[in-house]
Parts: C-alpha cells; sequence; structure tokens
C-alpha cells in the first residue's frame, strides 16, 4: 500500500527537483538585487514531499554542522513551519544564510539517495524558505540560560565567530565579539555580493546573535588595541576563539601586477560589498571598472567579481583559469550563473605579465596557455604552460581572484601560538591551539574554504571551550 507522500507525487515528480524562480539574465545584469527568489509554500512543500526520510539518512552526515534533515523536511511537509525553523536552529544559528550560499551540492545533498537516480531533493532551499518565513513571521529567541559567570572573547565576526558565540550564549556564557571593520559579519559582510547573499539578511542573522546575549564591539582591532594575552590576564576572559578569517590577498607576483587598474579581489569586493560602492553616488564610494574586464581564477570569489563587473557597467568579462571547466573550484550554480549573464571563460591561460601606457594604467594583459599533466597523488591534473604560446589581452581592468591567507597580526603579537608555513593557526582535534585557552577555527586554521566549514568548527570549538571553562579551577 502506497503511503500518502507517495501518492501525492508521480515517479517522474520524485526524482525531478522542483526549480527555484530566479531573476531573468537580461533583467539582473543591470541590477544588485537577489538572483534566486526562493521558493513559495506550495513550491517548499512539493519539493520536501520528494524526501524519502531514510532510516538511516546519509544527508546528515555530510551536514558539517550536524542538522537532522530528515525531520526538519517532516515538518515543512506537514505544514509546521515553526517547528521545522526550530529543529534546524538546535544546530545552525544561521540558516538564512547557508541557505544562500553553502555548497550543499557536495556536502548533504551529495549523499542524498535520490541523487542516485535523478536530482537529490534541494535541502539548502527548503533551509532558505524556512529562514525566511521565520523572518517574515517573527523570529524566535531562545530562553536564557542561567549565567555560568565565565566569559568568552570572540575574535571576528564572521561565520566561525557568530557561529562560536551564539553556541557559547545559548549554553549560558557572556560573549563579546571583537570585530575588526565597521560593520559585523565578516565575509558575509564583505565578502559575497548583494546579488547572491543580501546584506539585510546577513544584518538580521548577526541581529539574533545579539538577541541571544553576545555583544558585539566593531572598529576593534585584536592585536593592537588588546593582545590575546591581554584579553586573557588584563581584560578578564576565560577563553578566546579565533575567527577572523583569510583577508590577506594572494596575487601572481609577475612583472606589471602594480599598474593602475588592477584589484586584488579583496579590495574590489570590500568596495562593492561592504562600502556600497553599487550605490555611488548615494554612498561615496566610486569604483572604476573598465570597458573590458579579465578576472583571474575559478572559484566562488572569481565568479562574484566577474558577475560585480559586469553589474557595473563593463562591456564584456572574462574569467581567466588555468586549467579547465572541469577544475573549477566554483560551485555549479554560480558558474551556470555567470554563463547565463555572458560571462567570457578562458580556459587553460595564465598571465605572466601585464602592460600599461606612459601613465601607468594597464593597457593589456600578456598570457600563456597551459596543458594539464597527468593525475598527481593527489588525483589532481597539474597545469604546465606550453612554450611558445604567448598572447594578449586588451583589458582596461583586472581582479585577481587566486585566493587569500590569514591576516597575521594576531599570530606576529600572540607568543607561542603555532602557525603553520602557509600562516594559519595549528589546532589540535577540539579546536585548542598551542596555547591553553585560546581556541580557532574556519579560514585562519584551515585556509580559505567554505561558509558551513567555518560554522562547523565554530560550533566544535564552542563545544570545547564550554567544556574547558566549565572544568578551569
Amino acid at each position: 500500500m502506497k503511503s500518502l507522500e507517495d501518492a501525492k507525487l508521480s515517479k517522474q515528480d520524485r526524482f525531478k527537483a522542483v526549480p527555484m524562480p530566479k531573476q531573468p539574465p537580461e533583467v539582473r545584469i543591470r541590477n544588485f538585487n537577489e538572483v534566486a527568489l526562493g521558493y513559495t509554500e506550495e513550491q517548499a512543500i512539493k519539493e520536501a514531499e520528494r524526501c524519502l526520510q531514510c532510516p538511516e539518512p546519509k544527508c546528515v552526515l555530510g551536514c558539517p554542522v550536524g542538522i537532522d534533515i530528515p525531520a526538519f523536511i517532516k515538518l515543512l511537509r506537514e505544514g509546521k513551519f515553526r517547528e521545522a525553523i526550530r529543529k534546524i536552529k538546535e544546530k545552525n544559528n544561521l540558516p538564512a544564510i547557508c541557505g544562500r550560499v553553502c555548497p550543499q551540492e557536495t556536502q548533504c545533498q551529495m549523499n542524498c539517495v535520490l541523487g542516485k537516480r535523478g536530482d537529490p531533493v534541494s535541502i539548502g532551499r527548503l533551509e532558505r524558505f524556512l529562514a525566511d518565513w521565520e523572518r517574515e513571521h517573527g523570529v524566535e529567541i531562545p530562553e536564557k540560560p542561567p549565567s555560568t559567570g565565565k566569559r568568552v572573547a570572540v575574535i571576528g565576526s564572521g561565520p566561525a565567530g557568530l557561529t562560536a558565540a551564539a553556541d557559547l550564549a545559548r549554553l549560558g556564557h557572556e560573549v563579546v565579539i571583537f570585530e575588526a571593520l565597521h560593520e559585523p559579519g565578516g565575509v558575509l559582510m564583505y565578502g559575497i555580493p548583494e546579488f547572491r547573499l543580501p546584506k539585510r539578511i546577513v544584518q538580521a542573522e548577526v541581529d539574533y546573535v545579539k538577541k541571544l546575549g553576545v555583544t558585539i564591539k566593531t572598529n576593534s582591532v585584536i592585536g593592537r588595541l588588546f593582545t590575546i594575552p591581554e584579553l586573557l590576564k588584563d581584560e578578564g576572559f576565560d577563553a578566546v576563539f579565533i575567527g577572523t578569517g583569510a583577508g590577506l590577498p594572494r596575487f601572481l607576483r609577475v612583472p606589471g601586477e602594480n599598474l593602475c587598474g588592477i584589484y586584488s579581489a579583496n579590495e574590489f569586493l570590500i568596495r562593492v560589498n561592504l562600502m556600497k560602492g553599487y550605490m555611488f553616488p548615494k554612498w561615496d564610494t566610486p569604483i572604476r571598472v573598465g570597458r573590458k574586464v579579465a578576472v583571474i581564477g575559478g572559484g566562488n570569489v572569481a565568479m562574484d567579481a566577474a558577475r560585480c563587473s559586469l553589474r557595473l557597467g563593463a562591456e564584456e568579462v572574462h574569467i581567466v583559469y588555468r586549467r579547465s571547466r572541469a577544475e573549477m573550484p566554483a560551485r555549479k550554480e554560480e558558474v551556470e550563473n555567470a554563463e547565463e549573464e555572458g560571462i567570457i571563460f578562458d580556459f587553460l591561460a595564465n598571465p605572466v605579465a601585464f602592460h600599461g601606457d606612459e601613465y601607468g594604467w594597464l593597457r593589456q594583459m600578456e598570457c600563456v596557455r597551459m596543458r594539464l599533466t597527468e593525475p598527481d597523488e593527489s588525483g589532481r591534473r597539474r597545469p604546465v604552460p606550453i612554450e611558445g604560446s604567448n598572447f594578449f589581452m586588451d583589458v582596461d581592468t583586472v581582479v585577481i581572484a587566486i585566493g587569500q591567507t590569514p591576516n597575521p597580526l594576531i599570530q606576529q603579537t600572540t607568543p607561542g601560538l603555532a602557525v603553520s608555513k602557509r600562516g594559519t593557526i595549528i589546532v589540535d582535534e577540539n579546536m585548542q591551539t598551542s596555547i591553553e585557552g585560546v581556541y580557532a577555527g574556519g579560514d585562519v586554521v584551515t585556509g580559505a574554504a567554505t561558509v558551513i566549514s567555518a560554522m562547523g568548527a565554530g560550533k566544535k570549538a564552542a563545544n570545547s571551550i564550554h567544556k574547558y571553562i566549565m572544568n578551569k579551577k
């Protein structure tokens, strides 16, 4: 006998995901409004009905924060939206963000049984729907537990810091976040464009963390305002969590890289996002984008920079990547969006020099063709230049998006803090650094990675910090 859910869905419906409505390409390239428009209630319930409610759900194993995915989907399809978002928030304090920017296709959805025969359940889209529903119908603030009398300093208000702070506050600790910039949110605020993650969404999630009892101090650069030893010794904190991310740009180190018209992706996206460059002259942050733009790199940051350039008025935007399309680390969805919008992809090419005019402005980019070697021990094919294959591209603007490393300020001002050759902070299995009472997580430990992996690290660190300070004599 078929279940009620099976009776509602044809075989074709079971294996095909409900598509997400989004702005048409010809419309969205003229604005910075969110591209993906989200599910309606009817669409969300229909997609939730596809879930098989596996007795041993593999999707949960793919979630870095351990959300009970089948449970929240079951509540959603029963129309119990309030209960469903409560279930998500047992593990995830930032669902509206995760539902938009997490790479679900390589995590929870990759493990979905339905994915073996068709489309996996759109877990991220369902999470986004519930988070947006709650924001429209009133966000619940959990009852605050009795104070433990313990104090924790969190450095950085990105995804790792916000997650650690929220979890620690919900355990009854006093938490203070120190944020170097003038707005909280870290990479969520300065790195991801408005059309992919609206800043009102980030602000709403930050406000939720504040309502849990967390204090956020902006314009507070740790390493200058206080050092970590001073936080522990003089400011009365029982533990410190470092979640400062990876905000230091990497460069190509080729001739002409200092010409006017060449940006690091960090500077470019900070000007556009955090400093509202896309709203000039309403916001006083001019940003120059020429007629022809090249973005170097193949990750999500490169996609963001290219799509921003198009919206800022560039006539032609290229993404130049030294490997092939198959090796691109960017999300498939973001690559498809970029292609729909008219971004041109130049694969197996790499810049070797930039050439300018007599006034120091960029005019041409010299590149070399690349070929891929056979897979090495890690399974990855290494790009090597093809001798004599140099060619020139006329460009006005270049954005270099080839990765980031951690800012070294905290590492340089914290004696005894163990650091890797890449400048990342070394931690043990409990996220504790080489200094007792000091923990770290997110990109400052792993190097540039995903929002959800940083959140998973923040959650794990919060649990370790709680155990440490409650047993501390």
